[in-house]
């Protein structure tokens, strides 16, 4: 049982450092705010689901979930 939460707790170290250097690569909501009426809508304000920031916004919520899944894991002291 050991080596289970030790795997865990690697597991763990990794899904933190990944879920922090996502947030950090994120661009804030404020970087916008040129077009403040918001009239400007762009092909890039229209597609940016499809763009690198939302495939950001898709894997940092993943690691989100595995984050609070894996430190309630933890917490369980099952182990």
């Amino acid at each position: 049982m050991a080596t289970l939460r030790l795997i865990i707790n690697i597991l763990f170290i990794f899904v933190c450092i990944a879920l922090t250097v996502l947030v950090l690569l994120q661009e804030g909501k404020s970087a916008g705010l040129g077009t403040i009426s918001g009239a400007a809508e762009t092909f890039w304000d229209k597609n940016k689901g499809r763009s690198r920031e939302g495939l950001f916004v898709k894997i940092t919520k993943v690691l989100a979930v595995l984050f609070m899944l894996l430190a309630i894991i933890l917490n369980l002291n099952v182990f």
